[in-house]
């Protein structure tokens, strides 16, 4: 939530939970969703899972799962990680967690979740990619965690809109740039010669024009799979999540895909949505949507909401942009303050180092002798400590946890761009010079591969 004097500030989780705890009743929202997708290429997949039983205590709690994959360059990253990432992500949460700790280990388990999905795709030497936009409702509280450039969007029961995932397109992010230019990647438009250059500004080599996915091995390490994660807590009146495809936000913004389906059950208002977005562009993608109504119990109705008395456009956001932000919705939109929904945590950091630290939330989380990443166990002595090699270590020592394997390490220095790319790993004897004469060849090389990609696609 937003003070009134513009700072940046969060409701600590056990606020809010201890705010539920003082009622008499703590009522659970009722949950109903709805998808629909049209298909050119067939490599959107989408993930619902209602319902999950998690013990607590003598009791069972549960929570629900809604995710989009929106896969390129083949839909094997997609399938994989729809297979996969869940599993993943419980993996990293520790047994025997309260509620309160459990929501709160939530942040840094997908972070661990995503890394661990995209190492075990790579390993399998496929190059395709994807992207996605992960869900996870417990209770009142919505966690969402992204990579790429699908969207979840909530409108609360009152009419404001909320974005809840962050846009990796290099276009919309100069801090992602350059990250990637830093790391050993190069940026820009595609060259169609003579200097002429049309299109998205891509990274090369490989020219995809995200900075996040899971997958996408022929690109190069710096495209990474750590989420933007993003946990708040709805108001008790409830409110809609509109999670989309690009194939959706290409076409229409948030507004108009509320507005369509105003009123519409949730799988009416899915497929609404998707045939707006066909009408403006033709079916150029494709075009996968996933409604979910989040209301309060024994209502069932779709929110409603009354007339605006906002602007012309009505729409809100819950986070103020934050210069440190990693990714951002475009300047364009207009961010206002408001507290029907609560904001508990934000983090868009690319680096691991930063994500799986042990402050915050949950002091315990990570075993000493489980790798943070893959919970593969590590031997005492061969853990390498999550924060080696970090540059600013005022308040960190390199033997503090949490710990990493071998293999892992590996992959964060990738990441990071402290470990050769894999075009200079086939130069092994060449020196910087030479390495960087090469590099506009296999940018060119990249380019041809990449074209004929998108040939074999039509």
């Amino acid at each position: 939530m937003l003070s009134k004097s513009g700072d940046h500030q969060t409701v600590p989780l056990s606020v809010l939970l201890k705010r539920e705890l003082a009622n008499e009743k703590i009522e659970r929202p009722e949950i109903t969703h709805g998808q629909a997708s049209q298909s050119k290429k067939g490599e959107d997949l989408t993930f619902i899972k209602t319902e999950c039983q998690r013990v607590l205590g003598d009791g069972v709690t549960t929570y629900s799962v809604f995710a989009l994959f929106d896969g390129h360059n083949g839909s094997a990253a997609a399938i994989y990680s729809k297979e996969n990432l869940l599993n993943n992500v419980l993996n990293a949460i520790p047994q025997d967690l309260n509620s309160e700790e459990w929501v709160a280990a939530l942040p840094r388990a997908l972070v661990a979740g995503f890394v661990k999905t995209d190492k075990d795709f790579q390993e399998r030497a496929q190059t395709s990619g994807t992207t996605v936009t992960f869900v996870i409702i417990e209770g009142w509280v919505l966690t969402v965690a992204s990579v790429g450039d699908s969207r979840g969007v909530l409108e609360s029961a009152e009419g404001a809109i909320y974005y809840l995932s962050a846009d990796h397109r290099l276009e919309c992010s100069e801090e992602e740039r350059d990250r990637i230019t830093a790391s050993g990647g190069e940026v820009g438009r595609l060259n169609t010669g003579g200097g002429t250059e049309i299109g998205p500004l891509r990274c090369w080599p490989g020219g995809l024009c995200l900075s996040r996915s899971i997958g996408d091995m022929d690109v190069g390490e710096y495209i990474v799979p750590v989420p933007h994660v993003k946990q708040v807590k709805l108001s008790s009146t409830g409110g809609r999540l509109i999670v989309s495809s690009d194939g959706v936000w290409d076409a229409i913004s948030a507004e108009t895909a509320f507005e369509c389906c105003r009123g519409m059950p949730p799988d009416a208002a899915a497929s609404q949505i998707v045939k707006e977005a066909v009408q403006v562009k033709g079916l150029r993608d494709d075009t996968t949507c996933i409604v979910v109504d989040i209301l309060p119990p024994e209502k069932h109705d779709p929110p409603k909401v009354p007339p605006k008395k906002q602007g012309k456009r009505g729409i809100k956001s819950m986070f103020r942009k934050k210069s440190s932000e990693s990714t951002s919705l475009p300047e364009k939109e207009e961010h206002v303050e408001i507290d029907t929904v609560e904001e508990m945590f934000e983090e868009g950091s690319a680096f691991l180092s930063e994500r799986l630290d042990s402050k915050y939330p949950v002091c315990n989380m990570f075993k000493l002798f489980v790798c943070a990443v893959c919970q593969a166990e590590i031997k005492p002595g061969e853990g390498i400590s999550i924060h080696s090699g970090t540059t600013d270590l005022k308040n960190l020592r390199p033997w503090d946890g949490p710990f990493l394997c071998t293999s892992c390490q590996v992959k964060k220095d990738a990441m990071e761009g402290k470990r050769a790319s894999r075009d200079e790993e086939v130069l092994p004897a060449l020196d910087e010079q030479r390495i960087t004469s090469l590099r506009p060849c296999l940018k060119r090389v990249s380019l041809l591969v990449y074209n004929r990609r998108r040939l074999d696609q039509r």
